[in-house]
């Protein structure tokens, strides 16, 4: 069976390891990102740099976003010389972007109704790690049909691919999945602070608790980057997780159902990306409970 001609929009922290996978597994990929770049490299590893959305959706069976959030997805897909202008029955869009649950239900129905394109949510969890790796979790939203047909392209990517439900419904797995790792970093912060002031070695802590309640794995990336004020070269952002919990919040008014931790999570985050912290890595948390004058930010 021919593999699929994939089209990867979006060459960012994820994107360019995910694209190198599947290069590495034969896939056919032709790549374009805003800003072209970033995606040269991957050129030299074997992909196809188209020079526009027109030239590489025309050329490819399915194409694949990793985006930054849904204003980002909406303008690739829907803007002047976007995916829907150019695409066409019979193609297939995979959104791997960590997007808004109602936002892509009403993508889908528009590209649908302007291409014949048909639509999955497939927001993924493991970080740059896990997208080096292909360990990745996909969580997916769309019919059972489309789900399927794309699963052998998301194979190089995952160590699990999980059919949520309808079209929302893996955006909507995911907002969960960032409630917990949100509320997790917030507290995570909380404890570190604490431990420094009560006299405890911090950097001892995940050696301390490793294997109890508390281990997972924010806790192991975070606390160590928390008590060694280690906040440089992040492999993610505090604005990125803040994005996030805003659409949980958001996704919490929608269905009525109450979401308190998560909404002081944002707040918390909110204050300090407020205070030039957004592209930090999410452990610079730790800066809102020391003194001022402790650790390497202010």
């Amino acid at each position: 069976m021919t593999q699929p001609r994939l089209g990867f929009i979006g060459i960012g922290l994820m994107g360019n390891p995910m694209t190198r996978r599947l290069l590495a597994a034969g896939f056919d990929v032709t790549v374009w990102n805003r800003t072209p770049a970033k995606a040269a490299p991957l050129g030299e590893a074997g992909a196809r740099v188209a020079g526009s959305i027109a030239d590489l959706v025309e050329g490819v069976d399915a194409v694949l976003l990793c985006l930054a959030n849904t204003a980002v997805v909406e303008e690739v897909v829907f803007g002047e010389g976007g995916v829907a202008q150019h695409g066409r029955a019979g193609q297939r869009l995979v959104d791997l972007s960590s997007s808004d649950p109602a936002a892509t239900r009403d993508f889908a129905d528009r590209l649908e109704s302007e291409c014949g394109m048909r639509w999955v949510d497939a927001p993924v969890s493991g970080g740059v790690a896990g997208a080096e790796a292909g360990s990745l979790a996909i969580m997916c939203g769309g019919d059972a049909e489309d789900i399927e047909a794309i699963r052998p392209l998301l194979a190089p990517l995952a160590s699990r691919v999980t059919p949520m439900g309808p079209v929302g419904s893996g955006q909507v797995t995911k907002v969960c999945n960032q409630m917990v790792v949100g509320c997790q970093a917030a507290v995570l912060a909380e404890m570190v602070a604490l431990a420094e002031a009560s006299g405890v070695d911090a950097t001892r802590l995940v050696e301390a608790l490793a294997g109890g309640f508390a281990d997972s794995t924010p806790f192991r990336i975070l606390t160590p980057r928390m008590a060694a004020s280690d906040f440089a070269d992040p492999p993610w952002h505090l604005r990125t997780l803040l994005k996030d919990l805003d659409m949980a919040v958001a996704q919490s008014q929608r269905s009525h159902s109450a979401t308190p931790m998560s909404g002081l999570a944002a707040q918390l985050m909110r204050a300090h990306a407020s205070r030039g912290h957004a592209e930090h890595d999410p452990a610079i948390l730790v800066e809102a409970y020391r003194p001022v004058g402790e650790g390497d930010e202010a």
